[in-house]
């Protein structure tokens, strides 16, 4: 039996699987983010903890046969979080999360140091973890200073998992402190954010062993052990692992909180110049790239609040089958964007809209909107190389026809939607831990899911899409000078 934990910004999720990749059971725990000031976002480690507590002793309920035979665990995590620990290994200050945008001045100045994207593969975006601790230099130096180590979020799991201090790399390509072509600390990256390699985790690949479960946990939890804990990775390349997106070809497309493109690469080939992520996989040798828009389905839980109606009752209202664009235009740029923009300043805006359009007609736009904002991930992505032939489709979003169909449209390729169940980063965690236990090639476990049917572009509207995406693009300039 094998344990996924997937450590999300809203909550964690577990999973349990058998030898086979079957998911008997899941249990989730929720906490919160804290917003102290404008643009900051920030969580307590601690809270993580008790979440996985929580999850676990819930699946052990549920299935005390099987979780009392687990073998391994894997982990998958939020990305570019920076958690500080002091030599004791006691956290210093709230973990910085990916979301939080106060060190935009540190990351413009990282990403203008000799070298710093030749060797990391991207632009030092606001959300990355050097530059967060380049800001605490600045602004917090006492806490600075007791520094001891820097962990990313599923990695101070782990430390309570295993009592070591392990990370993977390619949760670790998304710091600006590793040279992701040699998959390694950076020794001039380090220099640049003022850290030093001894302050960093030990590297392993995310398929191997990442430490093992420590004996009191063992014991609390009825194990006899030993249990290997997985190298693990970022939830995107987790995910990736879920689906089965490990080749050359393959990718899939999120509708979550934020969007992401991504599409798996047999080689290094990075262009941070289009602003697209290159990053190490979470198997060795493999690399992905991944365009990113910051709100997707944020979006439209946005205009659900802002409505005072559901999210699901707004989509709900919307056809099956598109019919061309709306007249509306919405540029989905609530936190800032990050591809192709890199623009931590830029906000979102209606243009276009009537004195007769109500809810329908806006749900219709953000929906169409974000479909464009993800377009331009797939030409960020093309630049590099990158040729998916078709995509999963991933994400909350897809429970909507509507959204799919218009998002097969607008990017002209068809969209694969698995059959329900489970695929995502916790299941890709447990083929982690898999692979960790057993070893050999990690693409064997990691088949793609049963497919439930295939969304196919409507060509007939693909001209007036491509008219509309034209104007949608021609907003962000306008609006950029006014703002």
């Amino acid at each position: 039996m094998y344990l996924g934990l997937d450590l999300g910004t809203s909550g964690l999720r577990a999973l349990l699987a058998d030898g086979e990749g079957r998911a008997l059971g899941t249990a989730d725990g929720a906490y919160g983010v804290a917003h102290p000031h404008p643009g900051w976002s920030e969580q307590d480690p601690q809270d993580w903890i008790t979440a996985c507590t929580a999850a676990v002793a819930e699946l052990r309920a549920a299935q005390p046969a099987a979780f009392a035979a687990l073998k391994g665990i894997g982990l998958s995590g939020q990305m570019h979080g920076a958690v500080l620990l002091d030599a004791a290994g006691d956290v210093l200050r709230p973990c910085i999360l990916w979301n939080d945008t106060r060190s935009a001045v540190q990351a413009a100045a990282l990403d203008t140091s000799p070298g710093v994207r030749d060797l990391s593969g991207n632009i030092v975006f606001p959300g990355f973890t050097a530059p967060k601790l380049t800001w605490v230099r600045e602004h917090e130096p006492e806490v600075f200073a007791k520094v001891a180590k820097v962990l990313l979020p599923k990695d101070y799991l782990r430390l309570w998992l295993t009592g070591e201090y392990i990370s993977d790399m390619s949760d670790s390509a998304g710091t600006s402190w590793l040279n992701t072509g040699t998959r390694d600390w950076s020794e001039q990256l380090l220099e640049a954010g003022a850290m030093r390699r001894d302050q960093m985790p030990e590297l392993v690949e995310g398929s191997a062993p990442g430490g093992g479960l420590r004996q009191k946990l063992c014991s609390e939890w009825g194990l006899s052990g030993p249990v290997v804990v997985a190298g693990g990775g970022g939830d995107n390349a987790v995910a990736a692992c879920g689906a089965g997106c490990l080749a050359e070809g393959q990718g899939f497309v999120s509708l979550g909180t934020s969007g992401v493109l991504l599409a798996a690469r047999d080689a290094y080939v990075p262009a941070p110049e289009t602003a697209v992520h290159t990053f190490c996989h979470a198997v060795p040798d493999t690399w992905y790239q991944m365009g990113v828009i910051l709100a997707a389905t944020d979006c439209l839980n946005w205009l659900a609040r802002t409505l005072g109606q559901g999210a699901a009752e707004l989509a709900g209202r919307l056809p099956e089958r598109i019919d061309g664009p709306s007249p509306i235009l919405f540029l989905p740029y609530l936190s800032g964007e990050r591809t192709p923009h890199n623009d931590s300043d830029i906000r979102a805006t209606f243009a276009g809209i009537g004195i007769g359009d109500g809810p329908e007609a806006l749900t219709r736009a953000v929906m169409e909107d974000v479909s464009f904002a993800l377009h331009d991930c797939l030409d960020a992505l093309q630049a590099t190389g990158a040729r998916p032939e078709s995509l999963l489709a991933l994400g909350g979003g897809t429970q909507s026809p509507f959204w799919v169909e218009t998002l097969a449209t607008v990017l002209g390729l068809p969209l694969d939607v698995p059959d329900k169940g489970e695929f995502g980063a916790a299941l890709g965690a447990a083929r982690l831990a898999m692979a960790a236990d057993l070893g050999g090639d990690p693409a064997a476990l990691m088949a793609r899911p049963q497919i439930s049917h295939t969304v196919e572009p409507r060509s007939g509207l693909t001209a007036s899409y491509a008219e509309a995406h034209a104007k949608y693009r021609a907003l962000y300039p306008n609006l950029k000078a006014v703002l």
